[in-house]
């Protein structure tokens, strides 16, 4: 059984950073055979795709909405992705999910910002920012 758990989610103010993990753990998943995806959402509107990451950490891009302000990294070794949020606005107020994509490198593109091509989600983490 595959989990991805989110954390480091909070009440912040404009401004101010937060870094959100997502752990995985599986004895059938291999953390470094997946692009690994972070996306949000709000109440009534679709999953969001915010920032993604190649298995291999070598390709990262962003939604425009954050470009600039939020870094996604990752550590193969500890089965673990990253997201480092910074100058947070009030807009950024979501529930943030990561998500896992078999997708090969060559096909990262045509995966990463479709939610409903990602195999295994984590149960979210709110992130409130204040103004």
């Amino acid at each position: 059984q595959v989990q991805l758990v989110e954390s480091g989610g909070g009440l912040v103010q404009a401004g101010d950073s937060l870094r959100l993990s997502c752990a995985a753990s599986g004895d059938t998943f291999t953390f470094s055979n997946y692009n690994m995806g972070w996306f949000r959402q709000t109440p009534g509107r679709e999953r969001e795709f915010v920032a993604g990451i190649t298995r291999s950490g070598g390709t990262t891009h962003y939604a425009d909405s954050v470009k600039g302000r939020f870094t996604i990294s990752r550590d193969n070794a500890k089965s673990t992705v990253y997201l480092q949020m910074s100058s947070l606005k009030p807009e950024d107020t979501a529930v943030y999910f990561c998500a896992a994509n078999s997708a090969s490198e060559a096909n990262y593109y045509v995966y990463a910002t479709r939610a409903h091509l990602y195999g295994y989600w984590g149960q979210g983490t709110q992130v409130t920012v204040s103004s």
